[in-house]
C-alpha cells in the first residue's frame, strides 16, 4: 500500500510538472483547450492504473504524451465514423495520413506551443477572473479545489469560470496561434496582468487567515520566467519577472514564527534570497536595455531595487523612491500608485508632506473601500503625533481588510495610539 501510494504521488507530481507542456501540444493537434485537457486528463489515469504495476518510465513525460495522443487518434476516428471528422481534422478522409499530421504537429517547437496556449487562457475574450482561473488550471498545474481555496472562493463557482471559459473559447473559435507585432504586444498585456494579479495574490492574500500563500508566487514566478524564455524581445515582460524575483526574495522575512506578518521596515534582510535578488536585477538590466523609457512593471521592478540594494531600512533611497513613483503615476496613472507615492513622500520628505498627498485621495470614490488609505494615513497621523485621529485611521482600515492577520496587525496599531 506505501509503495503504490509513493508511485500514486510521483504520477502527480509528474502531471502537474508535464501537464502545461502536455496541454499545450494536444491543443495544437486538436484545436481545442477543453479537449485538450480532457485528454491530458485521460493519460493522467492510465498513468495512475498502469505506473503501479510497471513502475514510472524513464521518460515519463513522453509516456503520458504519447497516451493522450493515442487517445486524440481514437477520438478523431470515432468522430468521423460520426460523421464530424471535417470539423476536427479539415478535409482528410484517409487515417492513414492522420497518424503523421498528428505526429508533425505533436513534435513542433514546444516553445511556441506553450506561447500559444498562455495567450490562448488570457485571451481578452474571457473576463479577468477567468482567465485567472484557466491560466492556473492549464499553465500552473491547480487543481480546482486548489484553486478555490487560493482565491477563497468556492469550488463550484471556479468550476464554472473555467467549464465557461472553454466554451467561451471554443464558441469564439479563438485561433492556436502567435500573433505578430502590435497585436502580440496587445495581447502580452492581459497575460502580465493575470500573472500579477495571480503573484500579488500569493504576496499579500487580501482574504482569509494566511497573510501569504507563497504557492501561487512560485506558480506566477514559474510562468514569468517561461514567457521571459518565450518573448525575450519585450521589455515588460522583463520588467514583471524582475518586480516578482525581488518581491519573492522577502518571502521568508515576511511572515514571523508566530505566524504574524513582518512589514517591510522591520524584516530581518538577512533572511532575503540573494539568488532571486541577483536574478531580479539581471532581469531589470534586462527590461531597462530594451526600453529606456521603461514601463510600468520595469518602474515597479526599479522600485523594489532600491529596496533590495539598501542593506538597512536606514539606507533605503526614499528620495529616487518617491521620483519613481511620480513617473509610475505618469505611465501607469491610478490612485493605488498616488497612494504609494504618498508613503515614499512621507519618507522621504516628512510625514506631513505625505499626509497631504493621502488627504487628497480620500475623496477618491476608487479608493472608497480600500483599506489601505486610512492604513497609510494612520501610520502617517501616528509619526506626526496625532494618535487619536491615526487611532480612528487604524480601526477603519481593520474593519475594511479581509485578512485576519492584516486586521490584528491593523487593531495592535490601533492600541498603540492609546
Amino acid at each position: 500500500m506505501a509503495v503504490t501510494s509513493d508511485v500514486n504521488r510521483a504520477i502527480h507530481a509528474v502531471f502537474r510538472i508535464e501537464s502545461m507542456r502536455l496541454i499545450a501540444g494536444l491543443t495544437r493537434m486538436v484545436r481545442d483547450v477543453g479537449l485538450a485537457e480532457e485528454l491530458a486528463q485521460d493519460a493522467l489515469v492510465k498513468a495512475l492504473e498502469r505506473w503501479p504495476q510497471t513502475g514510472v518510465p524513464e521518460n515519463p513525460g513522453a509516456w503520458l504524451m504519447a497516451t493522450a495522443k493515442n487517445r486524440a487518434i481514437d477520438r478523431i476516428r470515432r468522430d468521423r465514423l460520426a460523421g464530424r471528422a471535417h470539423e476536427e481534422i479539415g478535409q482528410d478522409e484517409d487515417r492513414q495520413r492522420v497518424v503523421p499530421d498528428l505526429d508533425a504537429r505533436i513534435d513542433e517547437n514546444v516553445g511556441d506551443d506553450l506561447l500559444r496556449l498562455v495567450l490562448t487562457a488570457c485571451h481578452p475574450v474571457l473576463s479577468t477572473e477567468a482567465q485567472v482561473a484557466l491560466t492556473l488550471r492549464l499553465l500552473g498545474g491547480l487543481t480546482t479545489a486548489e484553486i478555490a481555496r487560493a482565491f477563497l472562493v468556492p469550488e463550484p463557482t471556479i468550476a464554472q469560470r473555467i467549464v465557461r471559459a472553454k466554451r467561451t473559447l471554443s464558441e469564439a473559435q479563438v485561433p492556436f496561434e502567435v500573433p505578430r507585432g502590435a497585436e502580440l504586444t496587445a495581447r502580452l498585456a492581459p497575460v502580465l496582468q493575470v500573472i500579477y494579479l495571480v503573484f500579488n495574490e500569493g504576496y499579500a492574500a487580501t482574504a482569509g487567515d494566511d497573510w501569504m500563500r507563497p504557492g501561487l508566487c512560485e506558480d506566477a514566478l514559474r510562468l514569468g520566467r517561461i514567457l521571459a524564455q518565450l518573448v525575450s524581445a519585450e521589455a515588460e515582460v522583463h520588467g514583471l519577472l524582475a518586480l516578482m524575483e525581488i518581491q519573492a526574495s522577502r518571502v521568508r522575512a515576511r511572515v514571523a514564527p508566530s505566524g504574524e506578518p513582518v512589514l517591510l521596515l522591520d524584516q530581518d534582510r538577512a533572511l532575503w534570497d540573494q539568488l532571486l535578488i541577483h536574478r531580479g536585477l539581471a532581469a531589470l538590466q534586462q527590461a531597462e536595455a530594451l526600453d529606456p523609457a521603461r514601463g510600468p512593471y520595469t518602474l515597479q521592478a526599479a522600485i523594489a531595487a532600491c529596496h533590495a540594494r539598501a542593506r538597512t531600512a536606514a539606507e533605503t533611497d526614499w528620495s529616487r523612491i518617491a521620483a519613481l513613483y511620480e513617473l509610475l503615476a505618469a505611465a501607469a496613472p491610478s490612485p493605488v500608485v498616488e497612494l504609494n507615492r504618498a508613503v515614499a513622500v512621507g519618507m522621504a520628505a516628512g510625514p506631513a508632506a505625505g499626509l497631504r498627498l493621502a488627504d487628497a485621495l480620500v475623496s477618491d470614490p476608487r479608493l472608497l473601500g480600500y483599506h489601505l488609505l486610512p492604513a497609510v494615513r494612520g501610520d502617517l497621523l501616528f509619526k506626526l503625533g496625532r494618535l487619536d485621529e491615526a487611532r480612528s485611521a487604524f480601526e477603519r482600515a481593520a474593519s475594511l481588510t479581509r485578512n485576519g492577520q492584516e486586521r490584528r496587525v491593523l487593531l495592535d496599531r490601533a492600541a498603540a495610539c492609546r
